[in-house]
This record gives structure tokens, sequence and C-alpha cells, in this order.
């Protein structure tokens, strides 16, 4: 009736790209990713691990769930490789998908404007938003294919996607489940499982672990802030443009409005503190994010009706030009103005944060603080590794001795954790005969495996 295949993210975390083939042989793609970290191959990004090797001529159609570049980063190559299908996706992400693949374009093709802008024509052409939790055809007649998006709460636009399938008088339901956010994360309504599903291709990348509650990471988050007033140092936090900064701003600034007063009585001036966003990326998507509100969950429309601007205020600055990036680098690495910077560059291995880390990695007055992810091989990796044991990273070729305070919240994480994963499942009233982990190591995915078949009767797992 159908067959599932994956061209990545199935022995990993990156490069998501799945496939949909129906009976008659004409086939969806789910997400088209880069790969990163050490699932990239040897000698770097390869020529031979980004080009589609597997043919388009009968992909009817692209859904997109989410804007990450390790689901979308291999769109250039696909539509090199001739593929002029629709390209589905949220409403949310139809605006942020230029602005990712405009800055693929730039690292990894040609700063050529023309080029660029000839492919962003070709996207815009291609580009069919849909809003959530309608049925749309992709495929007519017999087989018959239709989609749904529905809201999975891990970036602003992201989505699982569901296919309804007939054949004859066979039908099924396939769900992708692309990256499930974890809840409460700021800003996102937490993901709903839908009715039913009778196969379940299902992200991993937390299978095993459980995130802090959203109390407790907070409460890190001002420690670690406060530990940065009083050392007159900076908190510098390697995060990814979307998401992840849209996120901590909300936090920031939630910090800020509610314990700034109570701090100083201690004798910690939260007023000298400044919040600063170093990336003119990050800073466009805090604007679609800013332009995007109705698709904010409850809570932060409240904070709006209450006259805060919880990603626009007085204490937080963003920097453009690169030479202004220099200056605020050197300026941080050798005053004693303590600040929390965002820097582009979640997994250290390459953008502006870079810079910071050079700077002040070697001084134990900084703190660099994760939040999110880091891949195997990255230098985001290593910090977080070799950093509170006082071992080195090697950037640029160059090797850095950590002095600087190492912390992880785990909390901040966008991806649902492994109880999140089994509750996704577990609350379906119709729960799925079979589910297929992707998008996760193999100690993830072998401990979501053994959780989904306790917890879920009578399904069997792929994968782990």
């Amino acid at each position: 009736m159908y067959t599932i295949s994956h061209h990545g993210a199935v022995d990993g975390v990156t490069g998501s790209c799945h496939q949909l083939t129906v009976a008659d042989g004409r086939s969806v793609l789910v997400d088209c990713g880069l790969f990163q970290g050490a699932e990239v191959s040897p000698g770097g990004s390869s020529f031979e691990q980004l080009q589609i090797d597997f043919p388009v001529t009968d992909v009817q159609a692209l859904v997109v769930t989410h804007v990450h570049i390790d689901h979308v980063g291999r769109i250039p190559y696909l539509l090199a490789a001739g593929f002029r299908g629709p390209i589905f996706c949220s409403e949310a992400s139809a605006q942020l998908l230029p602005l990712v693949l405009e800055d693929a374009l730039k690292i990894g093709f040609t700063r050529d404007r023309a080029l660029i802008e000839r492919f962003l024509r070709q996207v815009a052409q291609q580009v069919r938003p849909v809003p959530y939790k309608r049925w749309f055809s992709l495929i007519d007649g017999s087989p018959a294919l239709k989609l749904k998006l529905s809201p999975a709460g891990h970036i602003l636009g992201s989505a699982y996607v569901e296919f309804e399938l007939r054949d004859g008088a066979r039908q099924e339901r396939i769900l992708f489940s692309g990256d499930l956010g974890a809840p409460w994360t700021p800003l996102l309504p937490a993901p709903q499982p839908p009715y039913g599903a009778d196969v379940v291709v299902l992200e991993s990348t937390y299978g095993g672990r459980v995130h802090d509650s959203r109390k407790a990471r907070v409460g890190r988050l001002r420690a670690t802030i406060e530990r940065a007033l009083r050392n007159r140092g900076t908190v510098l936090i390697p995060a990814f443009s979307i998401g992840r900064t849209q996120e901590l701003l909300y936090e920031l600034e939630q910090l800020i409005h509610q314990y700034g007063k109570s701090a100083a009585a201690s004798g910690l001036r939260w007023e000298d503190l400044e919040v600063i966003v170093d990336s003119p990326l990050a800073a466009k998507f805090t604007q679609v994010y800013r332009s995007l509100r109705p698709c904010w969950d409850k809570e932060a429309r409240a904070r709006v009706a209450r006259g805060r601007h919880p990603l626009s205020f007085e204490q937080l600055l963003t920097i453009g030009a690169h030479e202004t990036h220099l200056q605020t680098v050197d300026y941080l690495a050798r005053t004693a103005r303590p600040a929390i910077v965002l820097a582009a560059g979640g997994m250290c291995a390459g953008g502006r944060v870079v810079d910071y880390l050079k700077a002040m990695l070697g001084d134990p007055r900084h703190d660099v603080l994760f939040v999110g992810y880091q891949a195997v091989g990255t230098p985001g990796h290593d910090i977080q590794k070799y950093g509170p044991r006082g071992g080195y990273v090697v950037l640029d070729g160059e090797r850095h001795t950590i002095r600087a305070g190492v912390e992880t919240i785990g909390g901040y994480s966008a991806h649902a954790d492994h109880n999140d994963l089994v509750r996704f499942v577990k609350r379906m009233r119709r729960p799925p005969r079979e589910v297929r982990l992707v998008h996760g190591d193999a100690a993830a995915k072998q401990a979501l495996r053994v959780a989904l078949e306790r917890e879920v009767a009578g399904v069997e797992v792929v994968g782990g």
C-alpha cells in the first residue's frame, strides 16, 4: 500500500528527510535538512552527502515541519535536482523559511545577490502556506493522499504532519512528528496528539533524558545571571537564531521584571545588566516573531495586554554590523561590564559566538551557558563535556583553555523530553500499531523503544 524510506536523521539527529511512497510510485517528502556535527562526512560537508541521491521525478510535494536548518538546509539541492512541486508548510513557517534559506545560501553557496534573489523567487513560487488543523489533498485518484498540519510546539510555525491514505477500501493514517516541543515552552502552546494513527514516525532526540521543570530552569538561569553580576562578567549563550533566542528573551524579560528590584536590595544592580542579541538573523526572526503574536500562547498574549514587551524591552540591545560586533567582544572581554550575550552559532561551530569564546573562555569571570542540544563533534559539545574539568577546545585551529564557568540548562531545549514523547503516543485514543524512531542517537532510541513497548499496548517499535 505504501513504503516509508529515510534519507537522513535515521542513524543520528540531523539531516531530516523522509519519503512516503504510495502504491503507484508517487511520493511525498517530509523535510530536507542538512547534516551537522559528527554526522557530516569526514572532511566537512562533502558534496556527495549534500546531494539528493534519490530520484525526484515522482515526488509530488515537499512538506516542511519547521525551518531549522537540519530540516530545510538541503532544499537548494532539492531544487537543483529538478524538484518543482509545491512546498507545503504552516503559515508562520512560510514567513520564516526565506530568511533561513537566504542565510544558508550565503554560508554554503554564494554571496551573489542576484543568484540568491533568483533562488528565493523560485522558492516563493513553490511555497504553499496552509493553516493548521485542515485537510488538504496532495494526490488525487486511487491511491489518494491528504495532508494535515498541527502545532508541534517546537518553534514558531512548527508542525507535526498527518497523512490520510486511501487505496481502494483500505485507509491508513501515517504521522510524522517532525520535532515536538516541550510543554511550557515560552510563547508556544504545547503539542496535542491526534485522536489516533496507524504508524508514527517519531523523533527521539531526548529519549532517556528528562528536562528540568520550567521553575527549576528559570531558577538556574537567574542564579547564573546573578553570578555574572557579582563577578562583573558576561553570560555567553550560544543560541540558534530562531526559536531559542526568542524563548530566552521572553524568560529574561520576566526575570528582570520580577526580580530586578528585590535583587537590587542584596547589592546586585540589575539596572547595569545589558541583554545583547548579536546576530542579524536572530534580529530578523525576532521581528517576525513579534509580528506573529496571534500564534503566541495565552500567557504571552496576556503579558502583552498588560503593557509588557517580552521581545522588545528596555535593556535589550541588538547588534547588526560586524564592526560593532568586534567592538562589543573587545569591550566586554576587557571591562567589568556585566552582560548577557545571545550570539549566533548554537553549536559553536561557526558564527559570531566563536569570537566571544576566543576572547572569554580563558577568564573565570565569564560563564558559557548551553541551553540546547550540542551534537557530538561540535566545539559546543567539547566545551560542554570538558569545560567543567578545566579542559580545552579547538576553535579555528587554535587550542583554548577553558577557565570560564560552563553550565547547561536542559529544560530550555526546544525538544520534547523522554516523558513528553511517551505521553504524545500514549495519549492517542487510538494508539498506533507501529512507531518508527528517527532523529536520535542509538542510546536515546533504545531507551524510548523500551518505554513505548512497556507503556503502549500492542505497539511494534522499529529502531533502537
